[in-house]
Formats: structure tokens, C-alpha cells, sequence
């Protein structure tokens, strides 16, 4: 009695146990999907609100521009290499440099969301903005020659991979015409068997044999 009751203790433990960490395991799962979401949210609030401030004039308005083009040549470059790493794994080193470089464009879109926001000196925002424009620029050059690169590697491959097929096509057209113009030998065999001597076409007695009388046997 004593064993059954330690046993089913046991397995209450066991099954609390399992219980907790699949508790926490969800707990956790359902954070990061908040988090993820609120993320998305959040920048897609901040997006909306640089391209409502894309038409004031001057340093504020340059600067949302700066950070809207910048954005879109990283995340543009993301999806297209994410896009061809899963057919071509040799772009995962890609992938890792864009990794490094979206870290610099964070640093610096940070860096123009404080010159935007949170600097009173407009003459000091004004005096950074060749500093910003440059390494922006930089930023951009970077992330589309990658993103351009990933381009032509996928359409060269493509290109090599149908014109291997074409010739496999032909190769394979070839074969199947080259009964065309050929008489099987089974079909010349059956002609000449149905075809009759040449002497038969023309009434002649087989030798031996005189036209008109009958053999004699000896």
C-alpha cells in the first residue's frame, strides 16, 4: 500500500512539474509575441508620424527623410536576402554583414531622432547635417549592393539553370524524332516476306520443272 501510495505521489509530482515548465513555456512564447507585436506597432506609429513630418521645412523635415530612406534600404535588403538564403545558403555570410550594418543604421537613426526631438541648438542640428547626410549615404550604398548583388546571383543562377534544361529538352527531342524517316526492321521484314519472287511475278516454272507438263518421277 505504501509503494502504490509513493508512486502516485511521484507521478502528482511529475505531473505538476511538466505542468509549470509548460506553463512557463507558453508564458514566454505569449511575451515574445507581445513584444514582437507591440514592436511592429510601435514602429509603424513612428513610420506613419516621419512621413507626416517628411513635408515640414527645413533640418526636421531632411532629417525624417533621411530616416525613412535609410530604413527602407535595410529592410528592403532584409527581405530580399531572407527571401533567396533558404534556395542559396551561401547568403547567410550576406546576411550576417547586413546584420553588422543594420546595427550602424540603428546607432545613427538614433542619432537623428535626438537631433529632431530632443536638441534646442538648431544651429548645432544644422552644423551635423552634412556629418548625417554622408553616413547615411554610406549606410544606403551598402545595403543595396548587397541587395543588388543577391539580384544578379539569383537571376545568373536561374539563367543557368534553363539553359541546362533546354538542353536537356533537345537532347531528349532528338531522341524521340529519331524514328522519323526509319522503317522498323520488323516492318521491312514483314515486306519482304509478303513481296514474290521475281520469277513467280511473271508466271515463270520454278527450274526443273518444263511449263505446261507435269514432272515425271523417276
Amino acid at each position: 500500500m505504501e509503494f502504490v501510495i509513493g508512486v502516485l505521489a511521484l507521478l502528482f509530482v511529475l505531473f505538476v512539474t511538466f505542468g509549470v515548465i509548460a506553463a512557463v513555456r507558453t508564458a514566454r512564447a505569449v511575451q515574445r509575441g507581445v513584444e514582437r507585436t507591440g514592436t511592429q506597432v510601435r514602429r509603424t506609429v513612428e513610420e506613419t508620424t516621419l512621413k507626416a513630418r517628411t513635408a515640414q521645412p527645413g533640418t526636421v523635415g531632411e532629417l525624417a527623410r533621411q530616416r525613412l530612406e535609410l530604413r527602407s534600404s535595410i529592410d528592403g535588403t532584409r527581405r530580399a536576402l531572407e527571401t533567396e538564403v533558404a534556395r542559396d545558403p551561401s547568403l547567410q555570410e550576406a546576411l550576417g554583414l547586413l546584420n553588422r550594418l543594420h546595427d550602424h543604421a540603428r546607432q545613427l537613426d538614433g542619432e537623428m531622432r535626438l537631433l529632431m526631438d530632443g536638441e534646442p541648438d538648431k544651429a548645432r542640428t544644422a552644423a551635423r547635417m552634412p556629418e548625417v547626410r554622408e553616413r547615411v549615404e554610406r549606410i544606403k550604398e551598402s545595403a543595396d549592393s548587397l541587395r543588388f548583388a543577391a539580384q544578379d546571383r539569383a537571376s545568373r543562377h536561374g539563367a543557368e539553370g534553363l539553359g541546362a534544361l533546354r538542353e536537356q529538352i533537345e537532347i531528349e527531342s532528338g531522341a524521340l524524332r529519331h524514328w522519323h524517316g526509319e522503317q522498323p526492321d520488323t516492318d521491312r521484314e514483314i515486306g519482304q516476306a509478303a513481296q514474290p519472287e521475281h520469277g513467280e511475278l511473271r508466271g515463270e516454272a520454278p527450274p526443273g520443272i518444263e511449263k505446261g507438263r507435269p514432272q515425271s518421277a523417276s
